[in-house]
Parts: C-alpha cells; structure tokens; sequence
C-alpha cells in the first residue's frame, strides 16, 4: 500500500494496479504486471507524481499524469518496466530526487534507474530477506535497510531463533558503511529516516521501537529502546484514571489492554508502518503550539491499530483500535500506509485485511482523536494543573499555608517560639528575694552609645568590599554558554572517600559535602581553603542542605541521625537521635524559607518544625537548647522507600517531590496535606535524583520556568519534566 496527498495505491485483483484520488474519487487502474503486485511507493515530489509497484517478474514506474491523460484520451496507459525478474520483492523506495528506485528483492537490494531498465548497483551481505530500505536525505548516497536473517541450530532444546540486523550503504561505491549486532529474536519489519533529529527508528513483530543516532560523531548509538505494549498499557492507565473526555473507542482499549478475560490468547504488536505525523493541527492557539514546535511526532501502524509516539519523551498521545469501530470490517490489519501531512485536519490511512480480499481508507481527524483522549495535557494553563510557585497571597499565619497544623499543633508553637518578627510582651510579675543579691548596676548612668561605627577602614579594604559586592550582585547572561570548562580539581581526604552528597550555598559562597568518613567539609567557593569540618555522625552522611539565610546547614547519615549546624560553631546546634527514626535518613533539607524540615524515612517523609538555640547554660552544657517537633508524616503509596525527595526552600512553594523504589513520582501538595499525582514508571530504574529548578540569586527567569524539573535514575538517563502537564 501507498498514500500521497489526495492519492491512495493499492493492488486491485493481485495483478493490477488502481490509484484512488479521494478529491474525485474516482480510480485510475493500471495493468502491466502478470503477477501479484507484491511492493508500492510513491514518489518525492509532487509535480510529476511518480508511482513504483513491483511484482516477482517485474518492477515498473508510472507517471501519474501521464496515465490519467492516456486515459481521458481513451488510450491504455504505460509505465516504465526498469528491472524483470528480481525475484520476490518487498519493498521499493524512491530516492529523494526520483532518480533512482531502491528494490528490496530477496536478500538483496537492487539500485534502478527511474527512467529505464538499468541496474545501478546492487547490494548484498543481509543472510535473509530485506524488508525496508530508506535513503538519508542529508548524506548522499546513503542508504539504510533492515533484514530478519534467520538460523537454525539444533540442540538438546530445539529452539528456532532469528537474528535481525540493520546494515548502511553507500550505494555508489556498493561499500558497507556500518552493521549493527543483533537487535531482537523477531523480524524487523519497519524503518524510518527522521531528518529533523537525524535519527533512524526501527521496528520489530512484537512491538518493540529501537532509535538510533546517524549523527557522525555517535557511531550509530542506540538512543532509546520502546515497548509498545508496556506504553500503551500506561496510556490507557492514564486515560482511565483522568476520567475526562475519554469517549466509547478509548474506553473499549483501556479494557481491552487491562481486563483480559482469563484463558484468552495475547496478541503480538507487530510494527508494520512507521511514518511522520503532523502533530500541529492539534494545537490552535499560541500558547500550546509552542510546546509542540520543537517535538517531532511519529504514527506506528501495527496489525490492530494507530498509535502517535511523542519522540521527545517516547510516550503515547493518542491510540485508534480497528475494532472499536462498528464500521469498519477490519479487525486485523496486514499492511497499511499514512499520508505525511494533514490535509484540512485529517490524514488518510489505507489498511488491508490479514485474512480476506479487503481494503479500506480511513480518513482521520487528528485533533479530535488527539482532544479526546489527552483533554488534560493540552489544556496545560488551566486554573487545576499543579505549580510550584504558590498562588494564595501570603500570610504571617503558618497555620493559612497548611491546614492541617491547625487545632493541635500550631497553637503551642506560636505561644512559645514560633512567633516570628513579632516582640514578645512581658509582664510585671512581683518578685521576691530570699537572699542579698548584688546590685546589677542601676545606680550607674545608662550607656546612651549603643556602637560607634569603623571609619578607619583601608583604602583597599574599601574597594575590595566594594568589588566583593558588586560580584554577588552580578546576574549571569542567559544568552552565555554552561559552563563546561573544569577550573579546579582537589583532593578533600587524604586517603580515597567517597563523596557522598554536595551542595551549593545560595549566595555561591560556600560549598558543603557529605563524606563517607562522617564527617561534613565546607569550602569556599574556588576550593582554595576548607572553611568549616564538622564531625560526629557515626556513619556515611547521605545529604546536606543550606537554609535559606545560610547560617545553617542540616545533614542526615547512615546512623539514623539528623544533625543542624551553625555555620560560625563547631558543635551541632540540634541532634536527631535513632529513637526518632525508624529507618536511614536519606535525605533532608530546609523547607518554606527555613520554617521547616523535610526529610525522608523509610516509605515516607515528615514535615518537622524546629527552634534553633545555640546559647549553652554553664551548668548543663550537655542539655541543647534547641527544639524539634513533628509535624505530620506522608506516607508514599506503594513502595518499599523514597529513594529520592525534592522541594523549594528560596521561596514559598506547596509543592513536595518524592521518587520510590516502585520507579514512580508522587507530587504531594502541602497546602492540602495530601498526594495530588502519581507518575507510574518514571525510568527503568528507581530514580536516585530528582533536581528542581529552585532559582538562583544571579538570574531572573519566567514564572513558568519553575514548574520543570529533571529525574535521573542509573543506565536511563535524565529526563526533563513539566509539573502542569506532569509529562
């Protein structure tokens, strides 16, 4: 099969050809072949309309203009016979300036002329049958095919394996270029040349997606390995759970995948179509199309029905199933074809039948399939989605941020030490005196000069405070490159020790890490001097954490301690002991501007808050001063532990990010003491790192930009998310 703007090919009575021009809809058939037409193809450009149909005994190209004037002149139009007797042919491909054709024959590839029967080269070295062939438009002479190259080996248990493999030529001097190993033990059956990103996707009888890099400098790396079955199931996931707009058809599917009867036969996926997409008729206004404009957009065509992959982030946008239309006769699929752009919103699918004599075409409207099944995601500026930067005008009150402090925690806390810029009232109390005290001095005259000021600075000492000055204030240019050059490198131990965590102060000035031999270090900026060491945790310090002011700095360690420590003294200002915690801290920070602690424990994380005191009383210097107070626990649903915790202390944000060892992300929204949303399959593996965009003192960037944040897990790694999507 075959489409093209407004034309449809298909073979009519095995041996002949007929064009449908669903404008006129009126067919055009062509005969010239003897045998089934096993093989079609349009051509590149438009104006003349070229059309290749290939048959075991022959391959000929028509004109389409050509033909259908011979026709209206009531002659018997004739095509180009430009090679006979190839063999079996699977598929044909037109060059991108129709000079050449691309026969598949066999296990060969045969390279025609358009214009006459001529064998230009022919390419062999693929064990079986060549099933695709894609010409790469920006290297010439570049021709890409995959094979299913299939042994046999007898052993104790007969096992047959088919081994599949992608080959690159260079088709004018018939060299091989590149061979890949083994990719799947199911044929290849697809191929695909996505120009924008210059990469090759590929696809396999069971539903696998491979792509690859044809960039120089990758060597044809793997970029990203999909299961379609695994992807369609976590669509139909999402779509059954948002409950908007899902409609009849995507409904059957979600049922279809999820609540198979007990002792039915599973379905293979088999990719028989991978073609590009024109995902922008989806998108009306300005504010959506900007997220789809530099995202490229594939159709899968398998055996039962239509799926859109999203490339940037290799998920499913939409899904069309064969038998969920009462219409349409076809249940199963055995070949199929897509025309590349959308033609007033629609694009035209023709499909064949597996098992009968049977073609359809389908015209699909791309943004009403779109609409109805990801309602949520492109209405992403809506009044419901999530966002870090909080939108309730801010209050002195805690108790207004989080509901649920109040009636039994807050009330103590603002009587006590949580009264924040506010002077505590003292009452006269009478007092008496049982013993002679000394005088504390009231009889001397009060001392009216509180400070004198330093005006006996240094010259250089004023410039350089001056200079020290302007440098904190000085904003970083957006339009400037990362920095990718290494400026220092130092040794923080004397022997090997692992560096367990790091971390920035706000302001730049100072950096912190947490040591495997327990111990914390505090640097300057350019790593000339250590500034501060902090000891006592009795295991490997897992995280630290500046407050806001960066007076403090809190860490957690393998001995199931919490420890704050002052900046300007040695000694922790509040420690956690283990009879707090019944599991390892892995992970802790300040929390709303340095009102709170966050940490995690276990499958959960608390919300602690806390008074820092760190004055000593002669007599009992053992007793801290310092006051801690759980607030309330969140539990993570469905995991064994929170591997990874994340949340905005520069400025007030509700929103609170964990990762759990199940590889899905729970978004908990504290103004609601709850979880809001769940990301099942985050990665491949447990996410170890979820980094947010925080903000920074020496750039000034969009609200917006707060809402993205990144995941990384080990061997899949990053990913770059948007809260108000959650995709």
């Amino acid at each position: 099969l075959a489409c093209s703007h407004h034309q449809c090919a298909f073979p009519l009575n095995q041996n002949e050809l007929c064009i449908w021009n669903t404008v006129t809809a009126q067919p055009l058939r062509l005969s010239g072949h003897h045998y089934s037409i096993s093989a079609l193809s349009f051509g590149s450009k438009i104006n003349p309309l070229l059309v290749c149909s290939a048959s075991r005994e022959r391959v000929v190209v028509w004109n389409l203009d050509e033909c259908t004037q011979k026709v209206q002149e009531g002659l018997t139009p004739r095509g180009i016979v430009i090679g006979t007797l190839l063999g079996m042919v699977l598929h044909v491909r037109f060059s991108p300036d129709d000079q050449q054709v691309a026969v598949c024959a066999g296990n060969r590839i045969y390279m025609l002329s358009a214009k006459s029967e001529a064998i230009l080269a022919e390419l062999d070295g693929h064990l079986a049958p060549v099933t695709a062939a894609e010409f790469c438009t920006w290297e010439k002479s570049m021709l890409i095919s995959v094979s299913e190259d299939r042994t046999f080996k007898a052993r104790k248990l007969c096992l047959s394996l088919f081994f599949f493999f992608l080959k690159v030529w260079d088709y004018s001097t018939s060299q091989l270029i590149y061979q890949s190993g083994v990719l799947t033990a199911f044929p290849l059956l697809s191929l695909l040349i996505d120009e924008e990103n210059k990469q090759i996707i590929t696809g396999c009888a069971e539903g696998q997606l491979w792509i690859f890099s044809l960039i120089s400098d990758h060597n044809y790396r793997c970029v990203a390995h999909i299961n379609l079955k695994k992807e369609q199931e976590k669509f139909c996931n999402k779509v059954r759970k948002s409950g908007k707009g899902i409609g009849q058809n995507t409904s059957k599917l979600c049922k279809t995948n999820n609540m198979r009867p007990e002792g039915s036969v599973e379905t293979s996926l088999p990719i028989l179509l991978i073609e590009h997409c024109d995902f922008l008729v989806c998108f009306h206004n300005e504010e959506n199309i900007s997220s789809a404009l530099n995202t490229s957009y594939f159709w899968i065509g398998s055996s039962t029905g239509l799926l859109i992959i999203n490339l940037a982030n290799f998920e499913l946008e939409a899904s069309l199933v064969y038998k969920d239309y009462s219409d349409l006769s076809i249940r199963f699929a055995g070949s199929c074809a897509l025309t590349r752009k959308a033609v007033n919103g629609k694009v035209l699918c023709l499909i064949t039948s597996m098992f009968e004599d049977m073609t359809a075409v389908l015209e699909v409207n791309l943004a009403v399939l779109v609409r109805t099944q990801q309602s949520d995601f492109l209405l992403c500026g809506n009044e419901n989605s999530l966002s870090v930067i909080a939108r309730v005008v801010m209050q002195c009150n805690t108790s207004y941020f989080f509901p649920f402090l109040n009636n039994h925690f807050f009330r103590v806390v603002e009587l006590n030490y949580f009264a924040i810029g506010v002077k505590s009232t003292v009452k006269d109390q009478p007092l008496v005196f049982h013993n002679k005290i000394k005088s504390s001095g009231y009889t001397a005259a009060p001392q009216m000069t509180m400070f004198s000021p330093n005006n006996n600075l240094k010259k250089n000492e004023v410039s350089k405070w001056k200079t020290s000055c302007k440098c904190k204030s000085k904003e970083y240019p957006l339009e400037s490159s990362p920095p990718i050059k290494q400026e220092k490198e130092i040794s923080v131990t004397c022997k090997p020790t692992p560096i367990c965590c790091i971390q920035y102060s706000g302001d730049g000035d100072m950096l912190a890490c947490g040591l495997a031999d327990k111990t914390v270090l505090i640097f300057n900026s350019n790593l000339t001097d250590t500034y501060k060491v902090f000891s006592g945790p009795d295991g490997a310090v897992n995280s630290v954490g500046w407050s806001h002011d960066k007076k403090w700095l809190v860490s957690a360690s393998e001995d199931r301690t919490l420890r704050v420590w002052s900046v300007c003294n040695n000694e922790p200002a509040l420690i956690l002991g283990k009879e707090k915690f019944h599991k390892t801290v892995r992970f802790a920070q300040f929390y709303f501007i340095d009102a709170f602690i966050l940490l995690c424990c276990g499958a959960e994380f608390h919300l602690l808050s806390f008074h820092l005191d760190t004055t000593k009383d002669d007599l009992k210097r053992y007793k801290q001063r310092s006051v801690c107070k759980l607030v309330q626990k969140f539990p993570m649903a469905s995991t064994m532990e929170i591997t990874s915790l994340s949340a905005v202390n520069d400025f007030y944000s509700y929103i609170v990010l964990t990762a759990g060892s199940n590889r899905t992300l729970e978004v908990f929204d504290l103004n609601a003491g709850c979880s809001t949303a769940v990301i099942p399959e985050v990665h491949t593996r447990s996410v170890h790192q979820i980094c947010q965009n925080k903000g920074s003192s020496f750039s000034t960037q969009q609200p917006e930009a707060y809402n993205l944040f990144m995941t990384t897990a080990a061997g899949d790694g990053i990913k770059l998310w948007d809260l108000r999507t959650l995709r």
